[in-house]
């Protein structure tokens, strides 16, 4: 039987031993063996996991349940009791996966991949093509799908970067061998998905053309011309212009195949799995068509002249920063490059300011003698404060004199240039360093032809037309983690002054936002004109300008922040500069496409549009698929445009409008989660707004909330702050249920006593109402009894007031809950009957029906586990059943759960524990359908285990209370000392 180790990254993160699935656990697990995976066999610190697993968000007992997760996978991948063949090791701090002897599809990919360009070097394009196809077809789905978090974005972006690579590839392979109908269809799928890329408009004209659909090729010229010019306000770019010229003159020279083109198409792609993102195309056929109709060589005599005059080697690289620090991830994975065989041209892009060209230049350094014909630099100024970026041809003329050519010689024609360029580095070994491209435009004609030429290019630009068409390895800096920002200042500042001032530096570093510019120009300062100041006095000083760029201005433009971020705005259109600006209206920490729509107050199409254009010129970064943020120092510069360009009432719009749309989503989302509880109503949105729809989709409304949630308490906040009362205490109501769910019990108390400041200022009875009983809600939770009974008391005082019975029938459940936590079950039993009362008594028809129905199961399971806690265990399960069949006609499992563990409970109690361990195990399973309601989980699993103990089973309570106890800690909730007991007054604690 086979029973070797398979992994796939490649979709969803998964494991089988042999034919059989592994289950690997819950999606943070999950996440820690991707890591592993992805590190391919070298080790990974145990830092380094929780950073990818947690973030800037790990919780203080990261290390702890890193360590329960590591032991989980060991359970799950090793045979039992075999520590021999321990496939994840402990290596120092760190652990290491072993894949020697296991198969995982990435590196399966990539040695397909390497099988195809191989076949392709020699002429092989048919081989090339199935083993594209072959690869391709490992893909199950998005890569890493079900992992989150920001590193296992990035990996995603990575791995998504390679599959694009191979389906552009596969589609030149397909055009190459004849396939016109099959590219076609490709390309016209490309297009729909795309329609705003010129490239795959190039290529679908070009494999119409050749199908013999000169009209629709030109058709489809016109339909981009058309949209660009009603999206962007531009023309079609060259290339495009070019192919459409091309067809319309019906030039033969399109219709020619390579040598070795096929007779015959190849055969189509057949059923190659699905990939989760859209496949990109590249354009490699066309330009291969273009080249051929107006072949150029530089003339005889240039060629010699500037041949004889070559007498010195070039060694151009700017001098390196002494005081460079960190970067050895990126190192390491420019080290693994490969140098030679094909033109390598890494792609480095990132915002301003991190450090682009500092990085590229001592890379370069350290790997100039590989290159012994010489160093060429040249500053491509794309983004330049005073001047335009430079033609591509004059940067061809500084290359070509650099080399020593004659500048009198030189032809005037750029493909003359062009081509005279890559004749010169032909047989020779030279780096090419270009910084600072504005597109891959500019950079195209300057990449030599020559196999051992190395060609690094930096740029704000994310370069894509490089990594697509020109295979660029992409590498983006991010700003400076904090042990390499403490280097920096210590390496400028002297290791004695930044140690003496720990707190001092560690505040630096937060207000400089780690960006390596920042952290520059103020240990420059410290150490000049602040020479004789402690680092305390640089922090306050920072501090005082904490709300602009001033203390980052030292006179020079170039190491001036807002400078250099101005130089990437001004490329900007002026819809993009407007979105970049009402950006820093938003709380942060990044804000999703459809939310980024109704501050602008514009479609969602449109807005995706303006932020592409924002992503590319790093303005902001899409750290999610549809999730933006930027950079701390970006959002202040935005916040400075705004507050000298936009007027104040726009601006208020414009604030008005995202609180709407959160509001309002929200809303909706917490009607589909909680279908008992009592709405609020709302005022109709703002214009412009449209808020998010869920359908009938609970999850998709959970998984919302889950996405937002640091949104919309940063929301809370800033409605209070200029004083949208009104949304205020909404958008605490409507966000608490999900605090509650997720055990955020402070976050709970803290939105509500706001949403209080916010009702007693609007002088609004019922506004208080609602505060005051989540205030209770929240205290309850937190074990704060007496002031949790004083609220709820209020609450109920309040919204008898005013009249609104649904909610005082929700107040009077919830002083059920109280009363039983103070221990007082007869007044909880009185409460909760008291609830189910009202409902019945003041219940509206339909269409709110539904939601009636939905509170009344929940009274009638409220009134039953009160009678069970009074000991009158039958009565008390017969009202719970009557509340689990409402439920389950309702189809809400939520609810069902809830009333699962009730039943459970009372058999329990009645001595009937093989009944009470399967409604217990009902309750589970419905309540694990469900992310969020992990509290609950560890609840219905304390009293499995005391079910399990009764029934003589001591391991299988061991194992239900260990667990619960893991949920609880994680929550640091007072409940988990009571599993602990239980754990300790086992036989054999664990």
């Amino acid at each position: 039987m086979d029973e070797r180790l398979r992994f796939s990254v490649l979709g969803p993160v998964s494991a089988w031993r042999g034919t059989v699935e592994i289950e690997l656990g819950p999606p943070q697990q999950r996440a820690v063996l991707a890591v592993l995976l992805l590190a391919e066999g070298r080790q990974v610190l145990r830092s380094g996991l929780v950073d990818a697993v947690w973030g800037t968000r790990a919780p203080a007992s990261a290390l702890g349940i890193l360590r329960a997760y590591v032991h989980r996978l060991r359970q799950a991948l090793e045979p039992a009791g075999n520590p021999a063949s321990s496939v994840v090791r402990s290596t120092g701090d760190g652990y290491q996966l072993r894949t020697s002897s296991a198969e995982l599809d990435l590196r399966t990919f990539r040695d397909l991949l390497g099988r195809a360009e191989r076949a392709r070097r020699t002429g092989d394009v048919r081989d090339s093509a199935a083993h594209l196809q072959q690869a391709l077809g490992l893909w199950r789905g998005t890569a890493l799908a079900g992992v989150r978090g920001e590193y296992a974005q990035t990996q995603r972006q990575r791995l998504d970067e390679l599959r694009l690579s191979a389906e552009a590839a596969r589609l030149t392979a397909e055009l190459d061998l004849g396939g016109h109908a099959q590219a076609t269809a490709a390309a016209t799928g490309l297009v729909a998905e795309h329609p705003l890329d010129e490239r795959f408009r190039e290529l679908l004209m070009l494999a119409l053309y050749r199908s013999g659909r000169q009209a629709a090729a030109l058709d489809t010229y016109r339909e981009a011309q058309t949209l660009l010019a009603r999206e962007l306000g531009v023309d079609p770019g060259p290339a495009l212009q070019t192919m459409h010229q091309r067809v319309l003159r019906a030039e033969k020279e399109l219709l020619t195949l390579p040598p070795h083109a096929s007779a015959e198409p190849p055969a189509p792609a057949g059923a190659r799995a699905p990939v989760g993102a859209p496949a990109t195309a590249a354009v490699t056929a066309a330009r291969a068509g273009a080249s051929s109709a107006t072949p150029v060589t530089a003339p005889t005599a240039t060629l010699t002249a500037t041949t004889a005059a070559l007498t010195a080697t070039p060694a151009q690289l700017p001098a390196g920063l002494a005081v460079f620090v960190g970067r050895e991830a990126e190192l390491a994975r420019m080290a693994r490059l490969p140098s030679g065989g094909t033109v390598v041209i890494t792609a480095i892009a990132g915002m301003a300011g991190v450090g682009k060209t500092t990085f590229a230049v001592h890379w370069a350094r350290q790997i100039a003698d590989r290159f012994p014909d010489g160093q060429l630099y040249l500053n491509l100024r794309g983004f330049d404060p005073v001047g335009p970026p430079v033609p591509p041809a004059h940067a061809l003329r500084t290359l070509l004199e650099s080399l020593g050519a004659d500048p009198r010689a030189l032809p005037q024609d750029i493909d003359a240039l062009a081509a005279l360029y890559r004749t010169l580095l032909t047989g020779k070994r030279v780096l090419v360093l270009l910084d600072n491209a504005h597109d891959a435009a500019q950079v195209r004609p300057l990449l030599p032809g020559e196999p051992g030429c190395l060609v690094v290019v930096t740029s704000r630009n994310r370069l894509a037309g490089l990594v697509a068409v020109d295979g660029a390895h992409p590498l983006h800096l991010d700003v400076l983690s904090l042990p390499e920002a403490r280097a920096l200042l210590a390496r400028r500042l002297g290791p004695e002054r930044v140690t003496a001032e720990p707190d001092a530096v560690e505040e630096i570093v937060t207000r400089c936002a780690r960006l390596p510019l920042a952290l520059a120009i103020t240990a420059a300062r410290a150490a000049t004109t602040r020479s004789a100041f402690p680092l305390s006095a640089i922090a306050a000083e920072l501090r005082e300008t904490a709300d602009g760029l001033d203390a980052f201005h030292d006179g020079d433009t170039s190491a001036d922040v807002r400078a250099v971020f101005s130089w990437s705005y001004r490329t900007l259109t002026p819809e993009a500069a407007r979105l970049f600006r009402l950006l820093a209206l938003h709380p942060g920490p990044d804000i999703s496409l459809p939310a980024a729509a109704g501050l602008a107050g514009l479609g969602r199409p449109h807005t995706r549009q303006l932020l592409s254009e924002l992503v590319r010129a790093h303005l902001v970064d899409e750290t999610a698929p549809g999730r933006y943020a930027s950079h701390d120092l970006l959002r202040v510069y935005a916040a400075e445009l705004s507050g000298t360009i936009d007027p104040p009432q726009q601006v208020r719009a414009a604030r008005h409008r995202m609180l709407d749309h959160y509001l309002h989503t929200a809303h909706q989302a917490v009607a589909l989660i909680n279908r008992g509880r009592a709405l609020i109503s709302l005022a109709d949105p703002a214009e412009g707004v449209r808020a998010e729809e869920f359908g009938a989709d609970a999850e998709s409304a959970r998984a919302w909330f889950a996405a937002e949630q640091a949104v919309l308490l940063e929301t809370v906040e800033q409605a209070a702050a200029h004083r949208y009362d009104v949304h205020t205490w909404q958008l605490a109501w409507a966000t608490a249920n999900h605090l509650h769910m997720q055990g955020l019990w402070r976050e709970e108390e803290a939105v509500h006593r706001t949403a209080m400041d916010a009702a007693l200022r609007l002088g609004d009875r019922s506004a208080e109402a609602y505060a005051h009983l989540g205030l209770g809600t929240a205290m309850t939770s937190l074990g704060r009894f007496e002031e949790a009974r004083v609220h709820v008391e209020r609450a109920i005082e309040l919204h008898m007031e005013s009249g609104d019975m649904r909610a005082c029938a929700e107040s009077w459940r919830s002083l059920a809950w109280v009363t039983e936590q103070q221990g007082d079950a007869h007044a909880a039993l009185g409460a909760a009957q008291r609830s189910l009362a009202l409902l019945r008594a003041h219940g509206g028809p339909a269409p709110d029906d539904r939601r009636l129905r939905t509170a009344t199961a929940s009274g009638l399971n409220a009134v039953g586990w009160c009678h069970v806690l009074l000991g009158r265990h039958r009565e008390g399960l017969d009202h719970c059943v009557q509340a689990l069949a409402l439920h389950e006609q309702l189809g809400d499992d939520v609810q069902a759960a809830h009333t699962w563990d009730s039943i459970g409970h009372a058999h329990h109690l009645l001595g009937e524990d093989d009944e009470a361990v399967t409604s217990f195990r009902n309750a589970l399973a419905l309540y694990r359908g469900h992310d969020g309601l992990r509290w609950f989980v560890s609840g219905t699993l304390m009293r499995l285990g005391d079910t399990h103990l009764s029934l003589g089973r001591p391991d299988a309570a061991r194992a239900a209370w260990t667990e619960g106890l893991d949920i609880l800690e994680r929550l640091a909730h007072a409940d988990a000392e009571q599993l602990r007991a239980r754990l300790r007054g086992l036989a054999d604690p664990v």
